[in-house]
């Protein structure tokens, strides 16, 4: 118990090292070279944090670990978007670049939704993995074109404030390093308290794993926003998501020698959690093109809720049917009422005064 506690706490400090160095370094690249931070928040950083999802993916489907590998992407997918939006909100209000508004957020719900299709057969095949892959390329060269139409403020960074590019990407890899290898010993000591806890392969994926695959996005996030840096503290959640699905998914199906089977549980549950909550996204980032901390403490008590209920489900608790009448019939709607309805008044209102509005967060 030592061990695995000592390696957890190494874990640990090794990640927020790396967040701090990646997001302080990978901002002034984007400043050296002229990027808009979105860009980079959704490409460079998304694809970084998104590396121990595709290595425990990969791994798990060469092992036959199905159930893991799928509990890890969707699991990680709603912690990215309920779990680190909702901490990072808290902590700081997010802005929201117009152009995740526009474009990035219904892809990523577009994505999910079709993912969600491809899998009510029961399996993922070779075709469908390739598919993936495939409009994983069409995305990338979108957002090569996407970055010659946000605007970037003519001013010329100082140098104090760029520094030295060759140190500024020795820097930024250093950061990944440190980042994925937190990452790797926090999973492991991880997985080695829900083994001795007797939980299942496919909670621990949705759980442990998940959160654990996460932590780079969750902490990088949190780094983001205390350095004011808010582009990418919600460019990373949503660029992650989409890479989760895309390239994680889609290359860990690519080298799977058989066909990838869907728990019923998956496709009756956590997909539509997911699905949800990646719609849920799109008012919220609406209005005042912000999320404000009331918004990051609702995505917050879902996470919390899909927990529970994750654990009353796996221990056939008692408690399962009024914990899941209180969510349908009070909570859930409640949610749903307050945001639409904070949603049409700003849309009420931006129509009132189009003509002298301009979004005061706009990227």
């Amino acid at each position: 118990m030592l061990i695995p506690l000592l390696w957890f706490i190494v874990g640990l400090t090794a990640l927020i090292s790396g967040a701090e160095l990646l997001v302080r370094y990978v901002s002034k690249i984007a400043l050296k070279l002229n990027i808009p931070k979105v860009i980079i928040a959704l490409t460079v950083v998304a694809f970084g944090t998104s590396a121990p999802e595709l290595a425990v993916s990969v791994q798990a489907t060469i092992d036959g670990q199905t159930d893991l590998m799928l509990g890890n992407i969707i699991g990680s997918n709603i912690s990215n978007t309920l779990l680190i939006l909702g901490l990072s909100a808290l902590f700081i209000p997010l802005k929201v670049h117009k152009n995740l508004i526009k474009s990035d957020a219904p892809i990523m719900i577009g994505i999910t939704i079709l993912l969600f299709f491809l899998s009510y057969n029961g399996a993922l095949g070779f075709w469908e993995c390739l598919l993936l892959v495939v409009l994983l390329m069409i995305y990338l060269l979108f957002l090569a074109r996407q970055k010659g139409e946000i605007s970037i403020p003519d001013v010329k960074p100082d140098k104090d404030e760029t520094g030295n590019m060759v140190v500024n990407v020795v820097l930024t890899i250093t950061g990944f390093i440190l980042l994925i290898t937190g990452a790797r010993w926090l999973i492991s000591s991880s997985l080695i308290f829900a083994e001795m806890a007797g939980v299942s392969e496919l909670i621990i994926g949705l759980t442990v794993v998940a959160i654990g695959t996460s932590l780079p996005e969750i902490v990088i996030s949190l780094v983001a926003a205390y350095r004011g840096e808010r582009d990418i503290a919600v460019g990373n959640v949503i660029g992650s998501n989409i890479l989760n699905m895309l390239a994680v998914l889609g290359f860990a199906g690519i080298f799977s020698s058989e066909l990838i089977p869907i728990q019923d549980a998956l496709l009756s549950f956590d997909f539509p959690v997911l699905i949800a909550a990646s719609i849920a996204c799109l008012p919220i980032f609406y209005t005042g093109h912000k999320v404000v901390r009331w918004e990051g403490g609702i995505f917050l008590m879902f996470y919390f809720a899909y927990i529970f209920y994750l654990f009353l489900s796996s221990t056939d608790h008692r408690f399962l049917d009024v914990f899941i009448n209180i969510m349908v019939f009070f909570v859930i709607p409640v949610a749903i009422i307050t945001i639409l309805y904070h949603t049409i008044t700003e849309w009420n209102w931006r129509r009132k005064y189009a003509k002298i509005f301009q979004p005061k967060d706009e990227g």
